[in-house]
Formats: structure tokens, sequence, C-alpha cells
């Protein structure tokens, strides 16, 4: 007797649109039962169905750095605000970082992060746990926390008071743990050296005294002491072609960042035009140095994009170099800056993905997130690549209320953000509540 056809039911299911498969893209459709990928390429009945004509599905955008304040300095921005602006932005997750008030550096501060993210956090998260010379030998317990992203070091002071500068400090936290460690490598005794080099009310001084030699010492200090340790690390935010190509020369050990802000500004350009709004640590540097990370990036060096989104107020930016912050709200517009360079023709799609999904998930270990694959998180970001329009301040969600690409004309734009089959935005309107929860990582390779 013939077997009677079984028609599949999905919870979601998404079609007509070029899908961005492991092999590449597919104009195909996916299904999703249960906040999973259950099927590509089938069709079937679904409570909810999704057109995605002349749309790119890609894999759900991951941005792992973000600074988003809480607890202490909410007048910057707090779980919720960041949480929103990352998913109107198009990104499903997101690894939050430790320099808060109090800094998030034991057990007690990662629950009360997990608490407050609970039901007000737009997209999944985790959250790093901040390096201190009082608490390195016991990162190797709080690295293995629930919703723990691992372990970031300051190796130069910025926002907060995180700070480990000094070879044995430093030694001693790579030697507690198995995790990959997250740096920012800036050589703080030189930038001590080198604080009569800022100009007041000059922030274009602000990379004479923060220099490349400042990042290229730490990034040297840091890869020694890593390979001394055996402990793999990876290196945030670097500005300089130089650091990269040192890099390029020990990946057996080291991963590395670089930001959509390095990628697209230019110093000659940016401080006489933004002034203190675009200084940022390390800092925005020349034309050249951008150019040359972008070099590094087509030869497959580093290995994610991060936003670094550090927000601080309009009050606080309008104070004269040096006494103003510095940081720049970027977790939104990540994804369309980046878009803008593929429509360009400096970036390929397929390289972006890499960048921010499949690249995050191979460094950090996320479990069932960074492909579109069978058995995957349903994380999906649906995005119009030919759409034309320009960042406004009504776009904005960031508590900070600026960027400096406001009034940037784009071409191509994040329009659903759907998270574990849920979608959470779609053509600007967010969903009717917060749906985040904390990402899992697979312990494996660290137990």
């Amino acid at each position: 007797m013939p077997t009677e056809s079984l028609v599949a039911t999905y919870d979601l299911l998404l079609t007509n649109g070029v899908v961005w498969t492991p092999g590449g893209p597919v104009e195909t459709s996916v299904g999703v039962r249960d906040g999973r990928i259950v099927a590509i390429g089938e069709t079937g009945d679904a409570g909810e169905t999704i057109d995605c004509t002349g749309l790119t599905v890609l894999p759900g955008v991951i941005d792992s750095q973000v600074h988003f304040r809480e607890p202490g300095l909410e007048a910057k921005e707090d779980l919720e605000s960041g949480s929103r602006a990352a998913v109107l932005g198009g990104v499903v997750a997101v690894f939050e970082m430790p320099n808060t008030k109090p800094n998030t550096d034991s057990e007690a501060a990662i629950h009360d992060k997990l608490a407050r993210a609970e039901d007000r956090m737009w997209c999944d998260h985790a959250f790093y746990v901040g390096a201190t010379s009082a608490n390195a030998e016991l990162l190797g317990e709080l690295e293995r926390l629930p919703g723990t992203a691992g372990v970031k070091i300051f190796m130069g002071a910025s926002t907060g008071d995180l700070l480990v500068s000094e070879d044995s400090e430093l030694a001693r936290v790579l030697a507690h743990g198995r995790r990959r460690v997250a740096i920012h490598a800036e050589d703080e005794p030189r930038m001590q050296a080198r604080l009569g080099e800022r100009v007041a009310g000059d922030p274009m001084s602000h990379p004479v005294w923060r220099d490349d030699e400042s990042a290229m010492l730490a990034t040297q200090r840091i890869l020694r002491l890593a390979r001394a340790a055996r402990r793999p690390i990876h290196i945030l935010h670097v500005t300089t072609p130089a650091e990269l190509e040192y890099i390029s020369r020990n990946k057996d050990i080291a991963t590395c960042e670089v930001t959509p802000q390095h990628l697209t500004l230019a110093g000659e350009d940016a401080y006489p035009r933004l002034g203190t709004y675009a200084q940022m640590n390390p800092p925005i540097r020349s034309g050249a140095h951008r150019d040359g990370l972008w070099h590094w990036l087509n030869q497959g060096v580093p290995d994610v994009l991060g936003s670094d989104h550090a927000p601080h107020t309009k009050e606080e930016k309008a104070k004269p170099y040096p006494d103003s912050p510095s940081g720049m709200p970027g977790v939104q517009t990540l994804l369309p800056l980046m878009l803008n360079h593929v429509a360009h023709g400096r970036l390929s799609l397929q390289r972006l993905v890499e960048l921010t999904s499949a690249g995050p998930q191979r460094v950090f270990g996320m479990t069932a997130k960074g492909r579109i694959a069978a058995g995957y998180d349903a994380d999906f970001t649906l995005v119009d690549l030919k759409a034309k329009w320009t960042i406004e301040d009504d776009w904005l969600a960031s508590r900070c209320g600026w960027s400096p690409f406001t009034g940037m004309e784009i071409t191509g734009k994040p329009v659903a953000t759907i998270i574990r089959g849920r979608t959470v935005m779609q053509d600007g309107a967010l969903a009717a509540k917060a749906i985040g929860r904390p990402i899992r990582f697979d312990s494996a390779s660290w137990e």
C-alpha cells in the first residue's frame, strides 16, 4: 500500500529569499520549529510565513563587543536601550563588556547582569568578566559561569577603572582558565609617558598620544605572554596595519577584531568634522591606516567585526579635549556600514557573513549559532542589499542620542531581525516584548 505523505508543519517558514547557507547563497526556503532550523529547501504548513522576495537572508549578525553601561552608567545606555538598538540594526546577539559601576568582576556581578537582562534585553547576550589583579586566581571558575563570554583584559586605561598593565599581573591572569581571553591592547606605560602629547582643545592629538607604537607594544607583549601561558587570546579593535601583519604570523594562538568605525572613518576628515565625537580608544587614525586595515581584511586576517559600541552623553562629549570621554555608539550602525561597503565593492557578502556570524561562532565556541543549518538556532538577519537610505537621528535607539554617521547615505539595510524563530524587528517596528536569552557555549574545548 502506498504510504501517506506527511506535510511538514513549521512555526515559521521563510520563502523566496536568497538564503546564505554554509555552501553559499541559494534561493530557497527555511523551516523553523521550536526555535531551531529544521529544514532548508522544503515547504509545508506554517504558523507564520514571511515572503522574502527581493531580500537576502543572512545568518543572524553577532556583535562580540558592546558596552551597554549597566549598572551604574545608565545615563549613557542600559541593557534595554542598547539591545533595542542592536535588533533595529539587525544584530541577534551581543557580548557585553565589564567596565560598569561596579565592575563586572565577580560571580555576583555576572548573576546581577543576567538578572537585569531577563525580559529586558531584546537580543541574546553574554557578559564578559573583567580581569583584575585581585580576581586573577578566580578567573578559571568565573569564565565557566553560564552566560559568561569569557575574560576581558584592559592593558591600557579606557572608560572605567579595569586595568591590568604589568607583565607579571598579565601572566597571572592568563595562567588561570582555558577560554580565549579578549584583550584591549594599548601599552599603559608608554601612554603615561606620552601624556604631554595631548593638546588641550585639539582631539587630533588623541592618536598622537595613543600612537601606533602604544598599540604595537601591547600586542607584542600580550602575544609573548599568551604563548608562554599557552593561552588563546583575541585582540580587540585593531587599528594599525602593522599589528595585523604581526598577528598574521601568530594565528595559532591569536584571533582579532576590527571595527566598522576604523574601516570607515579617517582622522584627517573625522576630527575636523566631528571633534571629540570622533574620539575613541584605540583612536581613529589616518586614511592610510584605514586603507591598511582593508588590505589585511582582504588578506583574511581579522576574524570578526565588533562595533565597540561605547556611548557617552552629548554633554560629556561636548567637553573640551582631553576632558571629553573616549567612545562612540556603533551597534545599530555596524551592519548598515558594512552593507554599504559591500555595495561599493570593498567587501564581499561572503566575507561579511564570515566576520559577523561564522567567525564569532568559531572564535568563541557558541552553541548552535552562526550559520543557517539544520539544528542551529533560527537566527536570521534579513537585508535589502539595494535599499538606499540615510542614517537619521530619529532611527537611532541608543540612549546617548547621537552617532558619528548621522547624515550618511547608505546602500543596504537590515529589514528584519529574527531570534530563535521569533521576529523581534520588522521594517523598523519592534515586537511586543523583549525575548533575549543568555548565549550557550560549547564547553568541551575548555573543560
